[in-house]
């Protein structure tokens, strides 16, 4: 599938996603919407790709939805045709992207507005440029709930007090204040963003692709799961991964004094 709405490149185990509709903020079209469900489809099943950076180009991350587009939708349902199930898509997506088996990093370049930053919560990792500008308009001028189930995602970032300020009044905020409050990783200068989410990246990449998958998987399902049934998993998986071709290349790294070679196996 040629895309349009959005630009993909590997280099180096790392695969780079940039929304491209930089005319238009990187808002969602159902083009786009379509193109990106492909796209990690495609990307999930690919064991090249051991980590996942999406980005944005232009001025912004994304805008959230194309309003054109929300116009027409509208104007659809008024004369009682049926329309794209937004609601849908953001569902699918949603899951699509947290069950990436590979690390995911936001890199938010720019303005980050409604689905502009929920989208960013269902990835692993968000690095912001310092002066990013990052809001949850929903309540206050969109009409429309959070969603791609930042109403789980954003209170167990900042806290629940944080979260309803942020939902309730739609405030802007900077990539710095991102970072104060929990809400990114790290807040670098706009000109150092793609180096360092790139380097931070590299470095993930070279870790033992088994292991980072089965850990971010544990990772997520520990969040509400049973403290026993989680200590039950990871004797299952130690077991499992101490097996490794790759756990026994790390040993004779170790004693060799060089840097394992991960091959996933």
């Amino acid at each position: 599938m040629d895309y349009e709405t959005i630009l993909l490149e590997k280099k180096e185990n790392v695969a780079t996603l940039t929304l491209n509709r930089p005319e238009r903020l990187n808002s969602v079209i159902e083009q786009l919407c379509e193109e990106m469900l492909d796209v990690l489809s495609k990307l999930s099943k690919d064991d090249t790709v051991r980590v996942l950076i999406i980005t944005g180009s232009g001025r912004a991350f994304s805008a959230g939805l194309d309003l054109d587009w929300a116009r027409s939708m509208v104007e659809q349902r008024k004369q009682g045709k049926s329309v794209y199930d937004i609601g849908n898509w953001l569902t699918k997506f949603h899951l699509a992207l947290v069950d990436m088996p590979q690390p995911t990093i936001a890199a938010i370049n720019g303005v980050a507005v409604g689905w502009g930053i929920t989208m960013p919560l269902s990835c692993d990792i968000r690095i912001a440029a310092e002066d990013a500008r990052i809001s949850f308009p929903f309540a206050s001028s969109v009409g429309i709930i959070p969603e791609m189930n930042s109403t789980y995602m954003l209170p167990r970032l900042v806290g629940m007090g944080k979260a309803c300020e942020l939902i309730f009044t739609g405030k802007t905020i900077t990539g710095k204040e991102a970072k104060e409050i929990g809400l990114v990783n790290d807040a670098v200068p706009l000109a150092e963003l793609q180096k360092v989410t790139s380097g931070l990246a590299g470095t993930i990449a070279k870790g033992a692709p088994m292991v980072m998958r089965l850990a971010k998987k544990g990772l997520y399902q520990g969040l509400d799961a049973d403290r026993y049934k989680q200590l039950l998993w990871e004797e299952a998986t130690i077991r499992a991964t101490f097996e490794s071709e790759d756990c026994a290349e790390a040993v004779e790294a170790f004693l060799a004094k060089r840097k394992p070679v991960f091959r996933g196996r």
